[in-house]
């Protein structure tokens, strides 16, 4: 494929794809793809599903990995990027994570876990539910980890399927979490990234350098990808999902 130079509209840094399909094939010269790459996005590539067709290739399809083949500390995505703003990767996977919490509990106060779910997920979770009693307790699970036994389960999503992972006992209500958040929230580097007082204790010589990003402000979710994802579950009809979203404001 190549630019279609004319259609090449964006921002500071990239194409955005505002004017329409912006790959043309090389052969014949019809517009068949939009490229997106301008800053703060994903570089993503979109067919036009009336102007490709799939072809199998020579080779067999590889199975997706096993979960046990996910569920190690290396897959973690650090919440903090170098320059110490929150990842974008995580601002969305929690939005619509969050999306899914609020479906399960129908709008209704959670605990969270102690540690790092708490201390990440505690701000964006009390943007997006209430407090009070009667709150639903919410747990970590997945492949390699033991299983809780709270009223919801949040388990990572698999990074090739896309399907949620599902505990033994099939009946409990399941968040599906990005597998890189949720690995890092299962497999939690030694220190936080959140900003801690105090000193080290006596007899205890660190040289940390450089020092850990430490973000300036809570964790704050992706709004629109709340909302997007909020509304197209099928909870949305209940009655009580759709007073708590025309009235939600984060």
């Amino acid at each position: 494929m190549t630019l279609l130079l004319e259609q090449c509209d964006g921002h500071c840094w990239g194409v955005d794809g505002r004017a329409g399909p912006n790959l043309a094939c090389e052969g014949c010269g019809r517009a068949v793809a939009t490229r997106i790459d301008d800053c703060g996005r994903w570089q993503t590539v979109w067919l036009e599903p009336d102007a490709v067709l799939r072809r199998p290739s020579v080779l067999p399809p590889a199975p997706p990995p096993d979960w046990d083949d996910l569920a190690h500390a290396e897959h973690r995505v650090p919440p903090v990027d170098p320059d110490g703003s929150w990842n974008r990767r995580w601002e969305t996977a929690v939005g619509v994570a969050l999306a899914h919490l609020v479906a399960v509990t129908e709008g209704r106060p959670v605990v969270l876990p102690s540690g790092p779910v708490t201390d990440l997920l505690g701000h964006a979770v009390g943007r997006y539910l209430p407090t009070g009693p009667d709150a639903r307790t919410v747990g970590l699970a997945g492949p390699g980890i033991g299983t809780p036994r709270p009223d919801v389960l949040l388990v990572p999503r698999h990074p090739v399927t896309g399907t949620p992972w599902r505990p033994p006992a099939d009946d409990a209500d399941v968040v599906p979490l990005d597998n890189g958040v949720w690995a890092f929230l299962a497999h939690p580097d030694e220190t936080s990234p959140l900003p801690a007082s105090g000193l080290l204790p006596d007899g205890v010589l660190r040289d940390d350098y450089p020092l850990p990003p430490r973000p300036w402000r809570p964790l704050t979710p992706d709004d629109y990808a709340f909302e997007y994802t909020l509304v197209r579950l099928p909870a949305i009809r209940t009655p009580r999902l759709r007073r708590y979203h025309d009235g939600h404001r984060p």
